[in-house]
């Protein structure tokens, strides 16, 4: 399985970056990831933008399901189970993401009912993912 975090904007504070890119990494050993920042005042860079098809393209969005952590590992592995090539997380700036981009999740996520600014989301998306693939592994990290 393929990831791609599409990420609308860039992340500007270096201890965010630092922790993102540490859990990215340790994604590494258990799928192939790609992080991916978007200028938030591009349209062009919409246009370049390829999403593969058959990928299931997961919006982060406040009014989106709502998962716990081994509810969302059991969506991972059920995207696995059913040999989806690629997942696209695609995880907004305020003001989200353009509507033809959004038309093409097929799922929305929720992180949290509580509001946080799309740097910290993207550090609770990657560590969520991260504590899934080692539920679904079996390691006792996400005890």
């Amino acid at each position: 399985m393929h990831i791609q975090l599409l990420l609308l904007g860039k992340t500007r504070r270096p201890e965010i970056r630092a922790l993102i890119e540490d859990y990215v990494t340790r994604i590494k050993r258990f799928s192939e990831i790609e992080v991916r920042e978007l200028r938030e005042d591009s349209p062009a860079a919409f246009r370049k933008l390829s999403v593969p098809d058959g990928a299931t393209v997961a919006l982060l969005d406040a009014a989106g399901k709502k998962y716990d952590s081994a509810q969302f590992a059991g969506w991972i592995g059920g995207c696995r189970d059913r040999g989806v090539r690629d997942i696209v997380f695609l995880c907004g700036g305020a003001e989200g993401f353009p509507e033809a981009l959004t038309k093409r999740a097929t799922a929305r996520l929720s992180l949290s009912p509580l509001t946080f600014s799309h740097e910290l989301a993207r550090v609770m998306l990657v560590e969520q993912m991260y504590r899934a693939f080692t539920m679904l592994a079996g390691h006792p990290y996400a005890k």
